[in-house]
């Protein structure tokens, strides 16, 4: 029975149930001690809404996470693939270099914030500031996201299959936004501009990426009309 037994263990995976092990356990492994085993599967139970769960990851794992995560889940992550099933909070993906990182609920505010690479898909809403910053990170929202999203968003591209709240886009540089519903304001600078076949083949690609199954002809892209890009001292501060 014995030899049975260690025969079925899977050697490629590994548990962590945070209601008996702390998120510096688990991070530690993540970190430290994954490199040289043959684990290329971690499953986090009962995460109970805990900060930053697999936070710096740098190895090509996947990460799924049973449950709902607290602030600066897969925060800087690099390489790494992770799924949460349940919601987020603040800064999921926050400064995320690769991989990928997919909440199948909601996140709340700074989703993805300065995000250099790598995919992030929110399968529900997100909240505020969605995108902030972003530096060449691709989000992909199944739901609707909130006021001041992609802010000063340097490069990379979000795409929003629901509404978007006020001031998108605002001092917006070369990150482009697609958004398939209502917006109810543009920040300064952000402008709606013709879509061409790139961009229907960007969004389609992106859609594909996250799973997502709508039509590319029913998104409208929303870019920088790159009237910040130099100091207008005439402007009064009026853009």
């Amino acid at each position: 029975m014995d030899r049975l037994t260690a025969a079925t263990v899977d050697a490629t995976a590994r548990t962590f149930d945070l209601a008996h092990a702390t998120v510096r356990e688990l991070n530690q492994f993540l970190h430290r001690e994954l490199p040289s085993t043959a684990v290329r599967r971690v499953t986090v139970e009962n995460p109970g809404g805990r900060h930053a769960i697999a936070a710096g990851l740098d190895a090509p794992v996947e990460v799924d996470v049973r449950g709902h995560g607290g602030y600066y889940l897969a925060g800087m992550n690099q390489h790494a693939h992770v799924t949460v099933h349940g919601n987020v909070g603040w800064g999921v993906a926050e400064n995320m270099m690769s991989g990928s990182v997919r909440v199948k609920g909601f996140a709340s505010e700074a989703a993805g914030a300065s995000g250099h690479g790598g995919t992030l898909v929110i399968e529900g809403d997100a909240s505020l500031r969605c995108g902030i910053s972003m530096k060449g990170i691709d989000i992909v929202v199944g739901g609707s996201i909130g006021n001041y999203s992609a802010f000063m968003a340097q490069a990379g591209r979000l795409v929003v299959c629901g509404d978007a709240g006020d001031a998108l886009g605002d001092s917006l540089y070369e990150a482009v936004i697609y958004v398939r519903g209502r917006v109810k304001s543009l920040g300064a600078d952000a402008r709606e501009e013709p879509m061409t076949d790139a961009d229907f083949a960007a969004v389609a690609e992106l859609l594909g990426r996250a799973g997502f199954d709508h039509a590319p002809s029913e998104f409208r892209r929303i870019a920088s009309a790159r009237g910040l890009y130099h100091w207008n001292a005439e402007a009064d501060q009026e853009y």
